[in-house]
């Protein structure tokens, strides 16, 4: 029987997926969960903030085991440092280096023909085993790679010290015949180990795995969960089952991976494609353990951009809430930014406000606010009594802004309850939130439109 070495690239399916990178203490858990389900490796995602992500490896191999633990080496030789300090102290590390080969890719995305390419390939590669770890060499895009020049790289790739060649098929669209062909050129060609990564785009990821596999492969690229990529399940299921006739074994736990797998991913997995603020709202969750950098993330996906100053002090106010409860959403992210970042010098304050608000006729509200000791007054007709109640603010400034959220609710009990109001205006691109609390709930939608209002004034006047 021949044993097929799979790597399961979970991680960093699920940071390209989500609005939200997963924290911490999740990819540690997920990452040491593979590594019990019998996947030969464990990929990490590409190092983006290297203080971060370094600790957060240095964590994670210290709990895999002899699980192989890859990561990206990235485009040059300060990158592969960075990413090699992260899984250096690891028992079995494995930096990949990845590059598309196929001429669109290369073109478009390096701007390289295929002898730089090549070049630049080898070059990493080289510097790569300097590090004293195995080596793998990505093929990016293989399928649509001539054959010459897929060939002659993995020779190449080789002869620089890789150990391992992944022929990456990401167009999904390759026939099995086909991809019998590409296997089969490059086992030819070198004497290590060829995975594939297969696309599932169309559905034919597992039945092209098995086709790899009867053509020579020696190892499979595939992911718990995920959009379009074969998923370790399925590969599991289809191993299981054909394993005996094809004289293939893998050390993959098939049961597990469909039951305790499933319970761990709750929350976690690559939500479905929704709007970008339906994504970014659902995504957002931070505990007690979010980095200042998930933090900003979070900040981030729901539009705003904060200065440094501002942001440290939403993690202060986040890590504070989180001393009392298990963790914030979007909800309360957005409060925590409205009462934390940005606390500007208030230039307009309210003076009155009288509203006419009936079922046979449009609302109708008068605003008094004053601004360096002069009183303004605006007068305005809505639909309801908060709709004429902005219009009239705006009246009074005489500036319209872009209301791209507002939202009410109770903070305590009972018919004297106080309700607390958020609202976000846009300026210039910019999102501004501002809040405000009374008993009257128009009132404390009144204060906090004020509340913004007076930080874009603040930072428009500064700049």
């Amino acid at each position: 029987m021949k044993k097929i070495f799979v790597s399961d690239c979970t991680l960093p399916i699920l940071a390209s997926e989500r609005e939200i990178s997963l924290l911490a203490r999740e990819k540690n858990a997920l990452a040491q969960k593979l590594a019990a389900l019998g996947v030969d490796a464990v990929e990490l995602p590409a190092v983006r903030n290297p203080k971060e992500d370094t600790i957060i490896h240095k964590t994670i191999a210290a709990g895999v085991g002899s699980t192989v633990l890859a990561v990206p080496a990235g485009d040059d030789a300060a990158e592969t440092d960075i990413a090699w300090e992260g899984i250096a102290e690891a028992e079995s590390p494995m930096l990949v280096v990845s590059f598309p080969v196929s001429t669109v890719q290369m073109e478009y995305r390096y701007h390289l023909k295929e002898a730089k390419m090549a070049g630049k390939i080898t070059s990493l590669i080289a510097h790569a085993k300097t590090k004293g770890c195995p080596v793998a060499f990505a093929a990016g895009d293989a399928t649509r790679a001539s054959e010459a020049f897929l060939q002659s790289v993995a020779v190449s790739a080789v002869e620089a010290g890789a150990d391992y060649v992944i022929l990456c098929d990401e167009a999904g669209d390759l026939l099995p015949e086909e991809l019998t062909k590409k296997i089969s050129l490059v086992k030819e060609a070198v004497s290590v180990p060829v995975w594939v990564s297969l696309s599932d785009a169309i559905g034919c990821a597992c039945a092209n795995a098995v086709t790899a596999l009867r053509a020579g492969a020696d190892g499979v690229r595939c992911a718990v969960t995920g959009h379009d990529v074969l998923h370790t399940g399925d590969l599991a299921a289809a191993l299981a089952a054909l394993g005996d006739a094809l004289c293939l074994t893998t050390d993959l736990k098939e049961t597990e991976i469909h039951s305790d797998i499933s319970e761990m991913l709750k929350g976690m997995a690559a939500p479905e494609k929704k709007s970008a603020s339906a994504a970014a709202g659902d995504s957002v969750f931070l505990d007690g353990e979010s980095t200042p950098a998930q933090v900003g993330e979070a900040v981030r996906a729901l539009g705003y951009d904060l200065s440094a100053d501002d942001l440290g002090k939403v993690c202060e106010s986040v890590a504070r809430i989180c001393e009392k409860k298990s963790g914030i959403g979007a909800v309360e992210l957005e409060a925590v930014i409205a009462s934390s970042a940005m606390q500007a010098p208030s230039t307009y304050h309210l003076i009155s406000y009288q509203i006419t608000s009936s079922n046979v006729a449009s609302a109708m509200a008068s605003i008094t606010l004053s601004r360096d000791g002069e009183t303004v007054c605006g007068v305005a007709t809505g639909d309801g009594p908060i709709d004429c109640c902005f219009k009239a603010i705006e009246s009074s400034i005489g500036h319209h802004y872009e209301l791209d959220d507002f939202q009410i609710q109770a903070v305590t009990e009972g018919k004297e309850a106080l309700g607390s109001a958020l609202v976000r205006l846009r300026s210039q691109g910019k999102l501004y939130s501002g809040n405000g609390l009374s008993a009257d709930i128009v009132g404390a939608s009144i204060r906090a439109y004020i509340n913004a209002l007076n930080k874009i004034v603040y930072e428009e006047t500064e700049r």
